[in-house]
């Protein structure tokens, strides 16, 4: 690269300013980017390297000095020698946690193109994502709701533990009368910038500052009621409708509802999962109510109208035929679960269960005695075993 000319390859003049080489840099870095370029990955990778170190060079005014002057930013004729700016990690880029790009010099502009351009970046937060609006924390809550509940529909009150807005400093985190001011270490920037000289020329970090804690200011006073947070945890009531048909596990999202933002940040959201408890009645499959119906054997036998009990306190009329066996299953259509989505509508299967009576008085046994006779009942015939026992 050093007899290469950078303000060739950024296509500038060498009175370029600042401006002028940030808007080139920017316009090439996109055009060059192997990720857009899929066609033609190693070609565009040579000329990004080449862009960046370029850019490298002329952003810094020593550098660029220096450059200017002896053609080259490091007299051992050694930039760059480690694999490009990036230091070859993966051959042309690589992003610390810090939120900072790990290399030669200061990549910050590179880490607003990768956001801009590629949503996002490289696994990690540019300086203005982290000074910036955040989102508030998602919470979860349990709550426990009758069968009933769950097939009519309710609305619940449900207390809640949560941080909320200072109401002294209305989230500020300074004493009223007073405000935050720019820390004088970072100088608002949030990060600390250090630098090293290696055999490779010299290295740039980025961390964040320790004084303000990242944030990029401080607090001389802080307020009396949050400690300089500008949240208190406190206990509120959240009003949550569950609609009809709701079932077990199933969440309910409430919309900002969760805890707070940050630095004007949307409140975060609030997830209510359903739990249903068990009837004593009543079981659910899918959107269809089942139940079990006893009746008396002459019921069975006879025929009979039927009161049947359902889910939301009301009962329905119906008849069985005469002859009917245990265990058959009758079903009430469009009495079952709504469903959530649609508003259609299950129904209501119930299981006849033959009561045959324990005890019976003389009278009523000899009544049976003389209706076996009537129907010519025989005793059951034992039928051989498997092994013809």
């Amino acid at each position: 690269m050093a007899n290469k000319d950078y303000y060739e390859i950024l296509g500038v003049s060498k009175t370029a300013s600042e401006d002028e080489l940030k808007k080139a840099y920017r316009k090439l870095a996109k055009k060059y980017h192997p990720d857009a370029n899929p066609d033609n990955k190693k070609e565009a990778e040579a000329k990004f390297k080449e862009v960046n170190e370029a850019y490298e060079v002329l952003s810094n005014p020593e550098k660029r000095k220096m450059y200017d002057q002896f053609g080259t930013a490091d007299p051992s004729q050694g930039f760059g020698g480690a694999g490009g700016p990036f230091g070859g990690r993966n051959g042309y880029y690589s992003y610390s946690s810090s939120g900072g790009f790990d290399g030669f010099g200061d990549f910050g502009d590179l880490g607003d193109i990768f956001s801009s351009f590629f949503g996002g970046g490289f696994g990690g937060r540019s300086s203005k994502n982290n000074n910036g609006p955040r989102q508030g924390a998602d919470l979860r809550y349990n709550l426990d709701i009758t069968f009933e509940e769950s097939f009519l529909g309710t609305q619940k009150e449900i207390n809640l533990t949560r941080y909320e807005t200072c109401s002294t400093c209305h989230g500020e985190g300074a004493k009223p009368g007073t405000k935050k001011q720019t820390c004088t270490v970072c100088h608002g920037t949030g990060q600390i910038k250090q630098t090293q000289t290696t055999i490779f020329g010299q290295m740039q970090t980025v961390r964040p500052c320790t004084n303000c804690n990242g944030t990029g200011e401080v607090i001389p006073e802080p307020c009396p009621e949050c400690r300089g947070k500008g949240r208190v945890r406190k206990q509120v009531k959240v009003t949550v409708k569950i609609p009809a048909g709701i079932d077990e596990n199933q969440t309910i999202v409430l919309r900002g509802e969760g805890e707070p933002g940050e630095k004007g940040g949307p409140k975060g959201d609030l997830y209510i999962t359903i739990h249903v408890k068990r009837h004593s009645i009543f079981t659910r499959k899918g959107q269809d109510v089942l139940c079990e119906v006893p009746i008396t054997f002459t019921q069975a036998t006879l025929g009979a109208d039927l009161q049947i009990p359902m889910v939301d306190g009301s009962k329905e009329t119906y008849r069985i035929p005469d002859g009917t066996q245990p265990g058959t299953k009758f079903t009430i259509r469009g009495k079952g679960f709504k469903n959530i989505n649609n508003g259609s509508q299950g129904n209501f299967v119930f299981t006849v269960l033959v009561q045959v009576p324990k005890k019976l008085t003389k009278e009523q046994r000899d009544l049976m005695m003389e209706l076996a006779k009537t129907m010519n009942e025989q005793p059951p015939v034992k039928k051989k075993g498997f092994f013809g026992i």
